[in-house]
């Protein structure tokens, strides 16, 4: 039996057990919630609450428009420009983020503030990576608790919020596949975890890529697998990269779906190793 025979057998027969067609007679949909307990399956990460998308899970863009935005701390929101300090009542020209510029009293999370902005950076996906750690050093040295204990109980509360916020907004814009999730929620875009996939070419690809990986018998042939995956990833960021600028966001949630799978398999490929 042929390689590419052994790939679409178990699919063939998961197709009669397990694997529900579209509830449209004419569509060429395929639901893969049956197959949902692949391994590389993702989840939601707990700790920053993050939106992340399961990679068995396809691209239906306009009938998911626009974003719940429901994941995430902050808003597309525009400044405010009345902005009071909560210790000295003094008004800002814009929204408070760190620090009062009169008193220097730390201040409460203001949600219209983005993530890029916390670290001045252009909302942009493509972002200097120097930069953006620097900055979160810069602020995380701020915060820390050694510089505030001797503040009031209540300004100790807000620099532990701040702090949080900041680790939260560092984890995001860090990683390429997170950074581009929060790009689209910034623009209004749904990512919804409850789709299926459409594309045979690519259900074709999961399948064999899951065989491989299952199959590989050393570190040599997982980090060859790894190696595929990287290349892999960096091609489908690349191409949001051009979507997103060019506001083309079926393309960008495209490649956020391929993004998400082939990232979960390099994961996969770590534990193994």
């Amino acid at each position: 039996m042929s390689r590419q025979q052994r790939l679409w057998t178990p699919l063939s027969s998961a197709v009669l057990r397990r694997v529900a067609l579209s509830s449209s007679p004419s569509s060429s949909t395929i639901n893969l919630a049956a197959i949902s307990q692949s391994p590389f399956r993702l989840s939601p990460h707990s700790d920053n609450s993050r939106l992340f998308v399961s990679h068995i899970r396809g691209l239906d863009f306009l009938r998911n428009f626009p974003f719940s935005g429901k994941h995430f701390l902050c808003s597309q929101s525009a400044l405010s420009l009345d902005a009071k300090c909560w210790n000295c009542n003094a008004a800002a020209e814009a929204a408070l983020f760190l620090v009062c510029p009169s008193c220097r009293c730390i201040q409460p999370v203001d949600q219209s503030v983005d993530y890029f902005q916390i670290f001045g950076l252009e909302k942009k996906y493509n972002v200097e990576d120097d930069n953006l750690q620097g900055k979160y050093k810069e602020w995380q040295m701020k915060l820390h608790p050694d510089l505030v204990h001797s503040k009031s109980e209540k300004e100790r509360e807000y620099a532990a919020e701040q702090s949080a916020r900041v680790i939260d907004a560092y984890h995001t814009l860090s990683k390429p596949l997170s950074r581009a999730i929060y790009i689209m929620k910034l623009e209004g875009v749904n990512i919804n975890e409850e789709e299926t996939i459409s594309d045979l070419e690519f259900l074709s690809e999961i399948l064999e890529i899951r065989e491989a990986v299952e199959e590989a018998s050393d570190s040599q042939a997982l980090n060859q697998i790894r190696s595929e995956m990287e290349e892999k990833l960096k091609h489908w960021s690349n191409f949001f990269a051009n979507a997103s600028q060019n506001r083309n966001f079926e393309d960008a949630v495209k490649a956020i779906r391929r993004m998400t799978y082939y990232e979960r398999v390099i994961e996969e490929i770590v534990k193994k190793l």
